[in-house]
C-alpha cells in the first residue's frame, strides 16, 4: 500500500459540509512515511489527476488501491489542526497533556503563595 489511511468522502465527512479526503495517519516505515512529504491532516485533491471532489469513501479507498506504483497526489496542507481523528501516534510519541496545564496551575499557586506571605509579614 501506500502507507497511509485516509477519512472523508460524501457518505463519511470528516468536517461538516466537507466531502474531501483527508489524511488521517501515515504509517510508521510505509512509503507515505519514507518519502516524507505527506502529513497527517492534508487534504487530497487528487491521485494521478484524478480528482477526488464528490467522491464516496470507498470509491476514493479504491482509486489509492488502484493507483500503480508511480502515485502523484496533489494536496492541499492543513494551516491549522482541527478536531477530529487526525494525529494518530503509533511511533511512540506521547500525547501527553500541554505544558500550559501544568505551568498555569504552578503560577497561580505560586502568586497564592506570595500574596499569604506578603499579607503574613504586614501583620508581624
Amino acid at each position: 500500500g501506500l502507507g497511509f489511511n485516509i477519512v472523508g468522502g460524501t457518505d463519511q465527512q470528516y468536517i461538516s459540509n466537507d466531502n474531501s479526503i483527508y489524511v488521517s495517519r501515515i504509517k510508521k516505515d510505509g512509503a507515505a512515511y519514507l518519502d516524507g512529504r505527506l502529513q497527517e491532516g492534508d487534504k487530497i485533491l487528487s491521485v494521478n489527476g484524478r480528482d477526488l471532489k464528490d467522491l464516496r469513501h470507498k470509491d476514493a479507498v479504491e482509486l489509492f488501491r488502484n493507483a500503480g506504483y508511480d502515485v502523484s497526489l496533489k494536496i492541499q496542507r492543513r494551516l491549522q489542526p482541527q478536531n477530529g481523528p487526525v494525529g494518530h501516534r503509533d511511533d511512540g510519541e506521547s500525547g501527553g497533556l500541554p505544558l500550559a496545564a501544568f505551568l498555569v496551575p504552578g503560577l497561580v499557586l505560586t502568586a497564592a503563595a506570595v500574596w499569604i506571605l506578603l499579607r503574613y509579614r504586614q501583620r508581624m
